[in-house]
């Protein structure tokens, strides 16, 4: 199975390594500020620390095989989780409600092997999952080692200028822990990433091709580490990314890119119900791209959605 589950994405690598064809969005300086407002987010994971090697501290965890938004609420016990999702720029009311969401927003499932957590990153996880995606993005395109510290470069300043976008998009990570025999405690580790977009304010500024309707989701740069596939890992960010869209967006039509080549996520996303609404031309092959297919499904509709958490104030709030 290829590296990454859809490598026709928004961050294509085949663009990042040819200087000609380099988007203005990929090298630009990330918006900074001196100045932030604290939020305090609630973690309500059973996934309680997350350290910077990766690892993780439980005090509690749960059986259930479904997914679920919530769970019993938790004290930090780091520093660094004081403002993990802060974004660099003004947020209304409405959109703090929803940046405040995504800092609580959960998918658990119970897998053969273990059991996986999927949640927003925030800023203390970046470096492991931009590692996961250069990796992936190698892989994927037969490239020397050495590529992966460029790679490692490209992909960060990409997740600085999209991290702006927030709450308008997020990038989720999933967390696995393996079953051990006879009960022996297994290290949590990153097993894969997933990027969603929920309306036009969060699509990317130079989508690949076929272009997808910048006012509807988007899924993108799905990737699975490799010591993990074939675990239905891939499967669940898929699940835990529509779960999310269908919290976050008024849209049902969701939309993402799959190489032709890609015969394993294509099939994957064909039983997900997507359907292939346009294919890249031949013509591309002349840019040295691989030809794409442009999938859409039509989410259900949720059958409690939740309570709107958009103010009428036109108050702003710095996070």
């Amino acid at each position: 199975m290829a590296a990454a589950i859809s490598l026709s994405l928004p961050l294509d690598p085949q663009n990042l390594l040819c200087p000609c064809r380099l988007r203005p969005t990929t090298l630009s300086r990330p918006l900074q500020s001196r100045f932030f407002t604290r939020l305090s987010p609630i973690y309500k994971y059973p996934l309680t620390t997350f350290h910077r090697e990766g690892l993780c501290s439980f005090k509690s965890s749960s059986s259930s095989s479904s997914s679920h938004s919530s769970t019993t609420p938790t004290t930090p016990t780091s520093s660094h989780h004081d403002d993990p999702f802060r974004t660099g720029r003004f947020l209304s009311n409405e959109e703090l409600e929803k940046l405040r969401f995504l800092q609580n927003f959960l998918y658990f499932k119970e897998l053969e092997s273990g059991s996986l957590w999927v949640r927003v990153m925030g800023a203390e996880e970046m470096d492991m999952t931009i590692g996961l995606l250069a990796e992936s993005f190698a892989e994927s395109m037969v490239l020397p080692v050495g590529y992966v510290s460029v790679l490692k470069f490209l992909v960060r300043q990409y997740l600085m200028e999209r991290k702006i976008q927030m709450p308008h998009m997020a990038t989720l990570i999933g967390f696995y822990k393996e079953t051990g025999e006879g009960g022996e405690e297994q290290e949590v580790q990153l097993a894969g990433t997933v990027e969603v977009c929920f309306n036009k304010m969060g699509a990317n500024a130079s989508p690949p091709t076929p272009t997808p309707p910048k006012d509807s989701p988007y899924i993108s740069n799905m990737a699975v580490k490799m010591s993990f596939r074939r675990r239905g890992i891939g499967w669940h960010l898929l699940k835990a990314g529509e779960e999310l869209i269908s919290q976050m967006s008024s849209s049902r039509e969701v939309y993402l890119h799959c190489r032709m080549i890609d015969a394993a996520p294509l099939n994957m996303y064909k039983k997900a119900d997507y359907k292939i609404v346009k294919t890249d031309s031949v013509l591309v092959l002349l840019m040295l791209q691989r030809r794409k297919h442009l999938m859409r499904k039509k989410l259900p509709l949720l059958s409690n959605p939740p309570e709107s958490a958009a103010s009428e104030s036109d108050t702003e709030t710095f996070a």
